[in-house]
């Protein structure tokens, strides 16, 4: 699960943006944390800033939990009855579908439809778990893969056929 651009048409147009520091957890990310906690954790594990950032974006979610970061090998942990891996697999379902809901709230529930996309979107068990959650909200559309390059190279090709003006990102540390 990587950068998302939620894009929820309101009257105002309204653009939600999540990035890699906010929501669930993922399979290598830690996503959000309690703030007190995870200052006094940095102040006591002597790691440098970066050492800390690499922790909880490469290092965190299934990775920190079960050691694995392919939601296949969790699937077959927990088909051959592993209940932790059950357990933490169901709360980064749970938390996504919490991620939608709130950000469902920030359009007073004005949502056509989610769309669950991604390599983890080929998961039938994942999928099904944040439905449960989620389908109260508006239907769930699940659209396997991961199509970043084709949206970039599409977006570059609005930007030089003047459909679209260029924006500039400016990384803030």
């Amino acid at each position: 699960m990587k950068t998302v651009i939620a894009e929820h048409r309101t009257d105002s147009n309204c653009r939600h943006i999540i990035n890699d520091e906010d929501g669930p957890f993922a399979p290598e990310r830690a996503g959000s944390l309690p703030s007190q906690s995870l200052i006094k954790y940095f102040g006591q594990s002597g790691m440098t800033a970066k050492e800390m950032l690499e922790k909880m974006k490469s290092r965190g979610g299934l990775v920190a939990h079960l050691g694995v970061n392919d939601r296949r090998e969790v699937e077959k942990m927990i088909e051959n009855g592993d209940e932790h891996a059950k357990l933490i697999y169901d709360a980064m379902a749970l938390n996504v579908a919490r991620k939608i809901g709130e950000e469902a709230a920030t359009v007073a529930g004005d949502v056509e439809a989610i769309i669950l996309t991604g390599g983890i979107a080929y998961s039938e068990y994942f999928t099904n778990e944040v439905k449960k959650n989620a389908e109260c909200i508006a239907p769930v559309i699940v659209y396997p893969g991961e199509k970043e390059m084709e949206s970039l190279a599409l977006g570059g090709l609005r930007v030089l056929r003047g459909q679209e003006k260029a924006h500039e990102f400016v990384k803030s540390e």
